[in-house]
């Protein structure tokens, strides 16, 4: 393969972010691809096979114009343009980073980051049930938060209700000090974290006072119909099959509900199904009812816990072949 060189002009005003520190993102770039990457007076230029050389310049030009549109580029975004590249998606980056959902208490914009939760929040857009399962860190709870803060500051539904199973993950509840509500609260609380963080303590206090925003275990949810809400019922792989069914049938006119979990994260006792796996298998021809299945490489935290999620991913495949 002949080799090719490529000369790249960088804005002036974008270089330290596209580089990055110590031009740390340009040699991850190289080591990825097997190019040589020199950076003079505002112009890049990239030496190598020409398959290469072109991927390289392909990322690079991505990481720039979402530079242009405000972003911070950090390892994550570095890391997931070099996923793509050479794929028929590679120029998808631009794209996902127009989709601004919400913006938090602090202006900073809520958007998809991959392509994978970019289909989640589409089919948050388009189903009336949407069940985003996947690992940690994948987003599942943040998008769908901000999507209902949208509709509920849209006026496209009159409350928001948040809700998961109060399962202990190996401590148990009763031990814990405090009444009910106290007991149970470290278990709603990346609710309360992410409601907080997208719409503000003090909005969020004044909404709830008057009914409008509602945080509670899943077994609050029996008996009543939930209409003109946009519901979510987060940690759904802690549910039983019986809980599921009697989730999914509080839904009432002008409602969305979003159901997420993570398969590999049961804390239900041995031998006991869990309500998502069963819903996936029972609901999955209905046509209102959309799935997205997310993966280690929609995780868009610290680059390490992709790395930690793909290797136990590994694990349990090579556990089910032994």
């Amino acid at each position: 393969m002949a080799n090719t060189s490529i000369l790249l002009d960088i804005p002036a005003e974008h270089e330290r972010n596209i580089c990055g520190s110590c031009d740390i993102y340009l040699k991850k770039i190289e080591n990825a691809l097997h190019v040589v990457i020199i950076e003079r007076d505002g112009t890049l230029k990239i030496m190598g096979e020409e398959i290469a050389a072109r991927k390289a310049e392909a990322i690079i030009t991505s990481l720039t114009e979402l530079s242009k549109a405000g972003n911070i580029i950090d390892e994550q975004k570095v890391d997931y343009a070099l996923e793509l590249s050479g794929s028929h998606e590679e120029n998808m980056l631009v794209e996902i980073d127009k989709d601004i959902i919400c913006r938090t208490i602090t202006g900073k914009p809520v958007k998809p980051k991959t392509i994978g939760q970019k289909k989640y929040v589409d089919l948050i857009r388009d189903k009336m049930i949407t069940f985003g399962i996947g690992p940690a860190g994948t987003g599942k709870t943040y998008l769908g938060m901000a999507m209902a803060i949208k509709a509920f500051k849209n006026n496209e539904v009159q409350r928001i209700i948040l809700t998961r199973p109060a399962i202990e993950a190996g401590e148990k509840l009763g031990f814990l000090p405090g009444d009910l509500q106290q007991k149970i609260d470290p278990y709603l609380r990346p609710l309360y974290d992410a409601l907080y963080n997208i719409m503000g303590a003090d909005a969020y206090l004044a909404n709830s006072e008057k009914g409008l925003i509602e945080v509670a275990p899943l077994a609050y949810m029996r008996g009543r119909t939930l209409d003109n809400a946009y519901i979510i019922l987060d940690e759904a792989q802690n549910t039983t099959p019986a809980q599921m069914k009697m989730f999914l049938t509080r839904i009432g006119f002008g409602s969305k509900v979003i159901v997420t979990g993570d398969l590999t994260q049961k804390d239900l006792e041995k031998g006991q199904s869990s309500g998502l796996e069963v819903a996936v298998r029972v609901l999955s021809k209905i046509d209102d009812i959309g799935f997205c299945e997310l993966t280690s490489a929609d995780v868009v935290r610290h680059p390490l816990v992709q790395k930690i999620v793909k290797a136990y991913d590994d694990y349990e495949q090579r556990q089910k072949k032994n």
